[in-house]
């Protein structure tokens, strides 16, 4: 009776002990990227800290397609994982979009106004489905293009603005403002840019020196346009079967990594735009008042449509008293 209970009880205990869980992680960060080898890092403290259980094998440079298609495979058990943007995580959670809405936040408010809401975000990440290891900044975006715009007027008369495919929330958001979308893949910035089936495109600086995408879109129009916010997220289901003891271990590396992404990211632009410069980047000295009274004008097409009014308006709020301060 004793031997029947004993087996009983070994076979009702979860089967951890055995089990090597074996993330597969989707980025579009190009391969040999700052954020490219803090992954690479994440996974080998992962494996260290895990006692060689957990390792995680990275799709970097977008090998497995679009943000889209990364949530996309998440779902179907092709990836278990994915370091995207919040463009990329609208379709799991919306919310994070409001700080994409152009003018709303740069480097400088972005935390403040991010810190008081985070918990909510990764609440709402787990209710479908999802772990949030880690945030990051990705950083101020900014508009590059073929001609050097110096006013919004100018860049809607002949502008041909990239747009992510299946954010139909950024291509309203672009025309309420008064310029021409043209809706792409990511993976075909380059191509069309080459062709001249696009003309401008707004990306974070480290991103547009690393996919050179300069070579083309030579001219910077120096005015923070929108904000680009990332995250690593992990299907809940694959996450939990990593023991219960070894998960805040592995929360906590990827934490810090997060942490060395916002204290670099400011300086990886800041020196991307440096060295863009010495290769014949032109930074386009503008007002900001027009550009950020057209940048307000896309707010209706974020608001209420692509994020809840609500949590838009709890944004709003946090920015205007972080101006006050």
């Amino acid at each position: 009776m004793k031997k029947l209970l004993a087996i009983a009880l070994l076979l009702s205990l979860p089967a951890f002990a055995d089990e090597t869980v074996t993330i597969k992680l989707g980025t579009l960060a190009p391969q040999g990227s700052s954020w490219h080898n803090l992954l690479k890092e994440m996974g080998e403290k992962f494996q260290e800290a895990s006692g060689g259980k957990v390792k995680v094998k990275i799709y970097a440079g977008g090998t497995q397609g679009s943000e889209g298609d990364m949530v996309r495979k998440m779902g179907v058990g092709q990836l278990q994982a994915a370091s995207i943007t919040n463009v990329g995580m609208h379709d799991i959670i919306a919310e994070p979009m409001a700080f994409t809405a152009p003018g709303m936040v740069d480097d400088a408010s972005f935390p403040t106004v991010f810190a008081p809401v985070e918990k909510k975000l990764e609440a709402l990440a787990e209710a479908k489905g999802y772990v949030v290891l880690h945030w990051a900044q990705v950083g101020a975006v900014r508009i590059f293009c073929t001609k050097p715009y110096k006013t919004p007027e100018e860049a809607g008369a002949d502008g041909k603005f990239f747009a992510w495919d299946g954010d139909p929330g950024s291509i309203e958001a672009f025309k309420l403002v008064g310029f021409r979308p043209v809706v792409l893949a990511s993976v075909d910035i380059v191509p069309s840019l080459q062709t001249g089936m696009i003309n401008c495109v707004s990306q974070a600086p480290a991103y547009v020196l690393t996919a050179r995408l300069f070579d083309k879109a030579n001219k910077m129009i120096d005015y923070p346009w929108t904000y680009l916010i990332g995250a690593t997220l992990v299907k809940k289901d694959v996450w939990e079967k990593i023991p219960a003891d070894v998960r805040p271990k592995l929360i906590a590396i990827a934490r810090d990594m997060g942490k060395k992404v916002d204290a670099e990211v400011k300086k990886l632009n800041d020196d991307a735009v440096d060295a863009m410069v010495k290769q014949g980047l032109e930074v386009v000295k503008v007002d900001p008042a027009p550009w950020q009274k057209a940048a307000e004008k896309s707010w209706p097409a974020v608001r209420g449509k692509v994020v809840p009014a609500e949590f838009f308006d709890e944004v709003v709020k946090l920015r205007d008293a972080n101006k006050k301060k």
